[in-house]
């Protein structure tokens, strides 16, 4: 497995012995993963939201992104093809997707051109920018007139952050949930969004040379602790109060983002 050589890498690598150190490292990933599905599983969306910062924590950035493209790319398109009756007008859609796309080539450029350093503080940042939204305006609203006008901006936004970061929440989830779509609405709306951007973000990566040939198959089995953590987090959803997950979630993403920084200042 490709990691972030860190102190913390280091100081791992040091005191384990090789095949302990491998199994810690899968452990890591499995559970980074397990804990983007219980998201996915309680709200409809997010997986990468927690999964990306998580293994970008403990990895690097690029890993973390090639790592999520099956998760996303698959799930999504099965939750876009259940709640295809309940998608937004194409008026609304088509300029979001395009956007996306737009976005998502020039971010897998990023992603190829930048330093562990910098990418790292993109993905804290984006994190450190959703919990901000979310705090500053949990109740913000959005007509759909005006959803329509920033459709393709937005997209292209979310579609950047995706790209370089692995991680459009900042922008996308935001987004959709200021225009109060409604949950299949919703779900309708996020998943056909992802769907479409995080096929052409395969296309990307694999155009530009970013993922390695051994990373298709662990992208392929990502699939495993998400899917099977998904029925968990629609249990806790039904029993949690939202507000509550809500900020236990912001909260775990708030301790990612500042190891995030911590670790990257420290390089």
């Amino acid at each position: 497995m490709r990691g972030r050589k860190t102190a913390a890498h280091f100081r791992w690598n040091w005191f384990l012995p090789v095949s302990t150190y491998l199994l810690f490292e899968i452990a890591v990933i499995t559970l980074c993963l397990a804990g983007g599905g219980v998201l996915k599983g309680a709200t409809g969306a997010g997986a990468p939201v927690l999964a990306v910062p998580a293994l970008a924590a403990f990895f690097d950035v690029r890993f973390a992104v090639i790592i999520m493209l099956a998760p996303n790319l698959l799930t999504n398109a099965v939750q876009a093809w259940r709640f295809r009756e309940h998608r937004p007008p194409a008026s609304f859609m088509i300029p979001l997707l395009i956007g996306g796309v737009i976005g998502i080539i020039v971010g897998t450029l990023a992603l190829k051109s930048f330093g562990t350093r910098e990418l790292s503080l993109l993905v804290a940042f984006a994190v450190f920018g959703y919990v901000a939204l979310r705090l500053a305006r949990p109740h913000w609203s959005l007509p759909m007139a005006a959803g329509r006008l920033l459709a393709l901006p937005v997209g292209a936004l979310a579609g950047l952050l995706q790209g370089a970061a692995g991680l459009s929440a900042p922008a996308s989830i935001t987004f959709m949930n200021a225009l109060q779509l409604g949950r299949d609405g919703f779900i309708a709306a996020i998943s056909t969004f992802f769907a479409v951007f995080t096929s052409a973000q395969v296309i990307a990566v694999a155009y530009s040379g970013l993922m390695q040939p051994g990373e298709v198959w662990l992208s392929l089995l990502a699939l495993l602790p998400v899917t099977l953590a998904m029925p968990l987090g629609s249990w806790i959803g039904r029993r949690v109060n939202p507000q509550t997950l809500d900020r236990l979630i912001l909260g775990l993403l708030l301790v990612i983002a500042v190891k995030l920084v911590w670790d990257a200042l420290s390089v």
